[in-house]
């Protein structure tokens, strides 16, 4: 009869819990006990079947989610659901399942994610931007449990995270916007706090600055993130002594208050003033006439962050530290190109 885990923790004066943990090489089990475990393995000549070797090395084919799932969080993150989508596509493909994990409101979310991680139900964890709790950093790193943390959480952090270049994006509606020849350019963006709509700005800025164009103070908006307040600004943008030309609106939320505040000051679009968008979803198709967009597959995002932590599955030492999926220009009709020096109707 083949020699079981059970004759091994038998042998060494422990559990079998403690033999598999021994075998994953927990950190939490001491030397002395690691020994015995070792030295009944050569007695017993053990070798682990195929079931064994998965729990020891837990081995559950399942990846946690862990975000906000509040109600209504899909006003706040419009986008979290073509992420989820995304990476259940490709763990589908390679045979594992997906568990979706609220942060809890009351109790230690720090506690919780402690807990989630040496409970050993999943083999690793994909955190969303909105699900960053304090001290994760300390935890997913003294734990090195397999993560994958989508968003940048820093230039100083250690942990491994995936994120869309939403300065690039900026760059991009800056370069489209001279290309149109437009040369005084606003930019209608949320609040000062707010980081990808900082990483947006950014980036416009400093194409606008490599070019030779200053952006007036005034041309610069911040607003409370809602259509209202997008509206409120824009009116103000239209009334300056020198109106800008074109306006980038860091989300279609603003652009929707940003249109309308068009429509009622009877400004033509994109003759008197030419506006875009980042994103398609979850306004730009109401927005009329149809928008130029900055689009990102964040569903692509999705599937690239699963990949990541499927690589580092295998190979544990991996630091993923990286952006993907590049924005892309989406031509609607708040714009017009450029074409042998005059406007393409």
């Amino acid at each position: 009869m083949s020699v079981t885990i059970r004759d091994v923790a038998k042998e060494a004066g422990v559990s079998t819990s403690t033999v598999s943990k021994v075998l994953n090489n927990w950190s939490s089990i001491s030397p002395e006990t690691c020994a015995r475990v070792h030295a009944a393995i050569e007695k017993l000549q053990y070798t682990p079947n195929a079931r064994a070797v998965s729990f020891a090395r837990g081995a559950t084919r399942n990846i946690v989610f862990l975000s906000s799932l509040q109600k209504e969080e899909a006003y706040h993150n419009p986008h979290m659901f073509d992420i989820l989508c995304g990476i259940q596509k490709e763990l589908s493909s390679q045979g594992y399942t997906l568990m979706l994990s609220d942060i809890p409101r009351d109790s230690s979310p720090e506690t919780f994610l402690s807990n989630l991680i040496t409970s050993r139900i999943a083999d690793g964890i994909l955190i969303h931007g909105s699900g960053n709790i304090p001290g994760m950093a300390k935890i997913l790193l003294e734990t090195q449990f397999p993560h994958i943390y989508i968003g940048n959480p820093g230039r100083r952090s250690r942990i491994c995270w995936i994120d869309t270049n939403n300065g690039l994006a900026g760059e991009f509606a800056a370069s489209h916007m001279l290309q149109c020849h437009y040369e005084k350019i606003a930019f209608l963006a949320e609040s000062h706090d707010d980081h990808i709509s900082m990483q947006r700005l950014n980036g416009f800025l400093g194409v606008m600055y490599e070019y030779g164009y200053r952006v007036p103070d005034e041309y610069i908006l911040y607003t409370d993130s809602t259509r209202e307040d997008a509206y409120r600004k824009s009116m103000e943008l239209i009334a300056l002594p020198e109106p800008p030309s074109a306006i980038i609106c860091e989300n279609n939320t603003l652009a929707l208050g940003l249109s309308k505040a068009l429509q009622d000051s009877h400004i033509r679009v994109p003759e008197e003033i030419a506006f875009l968008t980042f994103d398609s979803y979850p306004y730009s198709a109401l927005i009329e006439p149809s928008p130029t967009i900055i689009d990102i597959d964040v569903y692509d995002l999705g599937v690239q962050a699963a990949v990541m932590l499927l690589r580092k599955l295998e190979n544990p030492s991996l630091l993923v530290q990286t952006y993907t999926t590049l924005p892309v220009l989406r031509q609607g009709s708040t714009t017009r190109i450029i074409s042998d020096g005059k406007q393409q109707p």
